[in-house]
Order: C-alpha cells, then structure tokens, then sequence
C-alpha cells in the first residue's frame, strides 16, 4: 500500500514538472534550455535563476535600506546634537537672565537703601541748621545767666538759697552742654589727623574714667592684640568716642560689673574692629534702631541723647562705621570699624590736614 501511494506522488510530481514546462516553452520565445542540458534538470535551473534574481533584488533592498538606516541615523545624530546645543543656549540664557534679576534686585536693594540715608541726611541737615541757629541764640544769654548766679551763689549765706542756686546752675550747666553737643553734631570741627597708638588711647581714656564715682564696682579690661598697627585719626574726637561709649556702658551698669574694650585688624582689609562690651542691663529690641537719633534717650533727666549720635557723626567722618549689638539682661556690644589710613582732609579755611 505504502509503495502504490509513493508511485502516485512521484508520478503527480513528474506530472507538474511536465506543465510546467510546457507552459514556460509557450510563454516564453526563446528556448528554455539548450541542446546539451538534460531535460530533467532544466526547471530547476530555471527556478535557481528565478531564486537568485529575487535574492539580489532582496539584497539590492537591504542595502539601499541600510544605506537609509546610516543616513537617519547621521541626521538623528545631527538633530540630537543641534537640540543639544539649543538646550545649552537656553540654560545659558536663563542663567544670563537670573543674573540680571538678580543684578535689577540688588540694585533696587541699594536704591532704597541709597534714598534712606539720602532723607536721613537731609533730616539731619535741616536739623543741623535749626541746632545751629538756636545754638548761637542761647549760649550767650546762657553765658551771662550762668555768671550772674555764680555771683548770687558767692553773695548768698542762707543754704536754702545757696541750694536753691545750686540747682539752678546746674539746670544751666546742663543746657550749655546740650548746646555744646548740637554744636558739636551739626558743624564738627576740621580733622587733626595724627598717628595714634590705640593701646595708648585706651590706657589713658582708662586712667582718666576709673577714679570716678560711676565707675565704682566696674572692672575696666582691655584686650588689643598685638598686630594691631597704628591709624591715622583725630586723637581728640577719638578720644571723645570711647569717653562717650564707657560712660554710656556705666550708666547700664549700676550695680557694677565688667566693661571689655577690644581691637583687632580685621583680615584682608587696612581697618580694624574697635569694641567696647558691657554686663550692663542691654537695649531693648523696640529701641535699638534708635539709638543713634539726636536727642533719643532713655535715662530721663540725666542725659541728652546726643552721646552716641556724635560719636557716629566722629566715626563717619573718618570713613567708618559704628554698628550696637544687644541682648536685654546680658550687656551690649558696640564695634567700630575704622581705617588704618586716612585720605587727606581739607578744613573750612582750605588748609590741607593730613
């Protein structure tokens, strides 16, 4: 059985061959094989030439699509890099642009700052003027009210009278030197620049204050390192700073307690850091923007305010700074900071004060 069905496909198969060719002899003019090709072979010549054209057709493709492929991916190269580049223009510009905000801010910043020193400046010079005028109008008569009660005083027998007297030249001692201050703030007198030894001036500022009854109960220390060089300062008006600034530590400390007075150069810059540092009852936060406004005081009756205000007119004017730091109940830091050198400065007559 299994033979007769394997005759019939070698004859089925035979018998296609056959068509087959009979339709490519009919289809086609020319002869489908030649003279010395057996028959039995021709069909599968004919259906190599066939699988070998479409194979080079096939491969003909897929280089073409190869060569496709390269060239999209170059292009896709070229594409990421350019979106790449565009991406670094971008971050760039947005840096360039928040460091112009940045630029617009912080001159804002110094504009507003700028424009309140500006009014401030003009307060204080309408003050000025005003403190100048009044000046001038009161000390005179004062001078001559100060003289007659010191007359009335050496005249008077009666101590009622002589203490009555006593008052009164005080209550007049008070207001020459409140007009010697606002004479003081509003036209401080021309710079005497000189070397100055700031350890010098500590010690003798020092040697001039302990002996006073305020200072009683109150360790004066001082603490200047050695490299600190010597500056270029009006001695007097300096003087006259750290005068103000114990005294001012003192009163926050009736009860005793310690004042530090300190100096050190400060590092990279030509200025040292002048500090004077009390256990004194401290500034409230409320009142410490104030401090430095003329007649602002809060020891009611026994000061004029204008202590710490000339003391900043002083620094100022040697190209300074003044700043207060303050914790109520633990004490109170006042730090200066001044030049080593100063330019030349010219006074009200012209003359040149270096």
């Amino acid at each position: 059985m299994t033979f007769i069905w394997v005759t019939c496909a070698v004859e089925e198969h035979v018998a296609v061959r056959m068509i087959a060719l009979d339709n490519l002899r009919k289809l086609s003019p020319l002869p489908l094989r030649p003279s010395w090709i057996p028959e039995n072979i021709a069909f599968e010549l004919v259906v190599l030439a066939c699988v070998a054209v479409a194979l080079t057709i096939i491969l003909g493709a897929m280089l073409l699509r190869i060569r496709d492929l390269g060239e999209m991916n170059a292009e896709l190269q070229r594409t990421r890099e350019l979106a790449a580049a565009r991406e670094h223009e971008r971050d760039l510009a947005q840096q360039e642009l928040l460091r112009k905000l940045e630029e617009e801010r912080e001159l804002a910043k110094q504009k507003m700052q700028f424009e309140a020193q500006l009014s401030e400046y003009e307060k204080y010079a309408s003050l000025a003027q005003l403190a100048l005028g009044a000046a001038h109008e009161i000390n005179n008569p004062l001078l001559g009210i100060l003289s007659h009660l010191e007359l009335e005083l050496n005249e008077a027998t009666d101590n009622e009278r002589r203490s009555e007297i006593d008052q009164c030249i005080e209550g007049t001692k008070r207001i020459s030197s409140a007009v010697r201050g606002l004479l003081n703030y509003a036209r401080p007198g021309p710079l005497m620049i000189t070397k100055i030894s700031l350890e010098r001036l500590v010690v003798e500022t020092i040697n001039f204050l302990q002996h006073q009854p305020m200072f009683r109960g109150i360790v004066l220390q001082k603490q200047i390192a050695r490299d600190v060089p010597q500056i270029s300062a009006d001695a007097n008006q300096l003087s006259q700073v750290m005068m103000n600034l114990l005294l001012n530590a003192a009163q926050a400390m009736p009860e005793g307690g310690t004042i530090t007075i300190s100096s050190a150069k400060v590092k990279f810059e030509e200025s040292i850091d002048i500090t004077v540092t009390d256990t004194g009852c401290g500034i409230p936060a409320d009142i410490l923007p104030h401090v430095f406004e003329p007649f602002f005081t809060t020891k009611r009756g026994k000061g004029t305010g204008l202590g710490l205000s000339i003391s900043q007119a002083y620094i100022r004017s040697h190209g300074g700074d003044i700043r207060v730091e303050s914790i109520p109940g633990q004490g109170t830091t006042v730090r200066m900071t001044l030049p080593i050198r100063q330019e030349q400065h010219v006074s009200d007559t012209g003359e040149v004060v270096a």
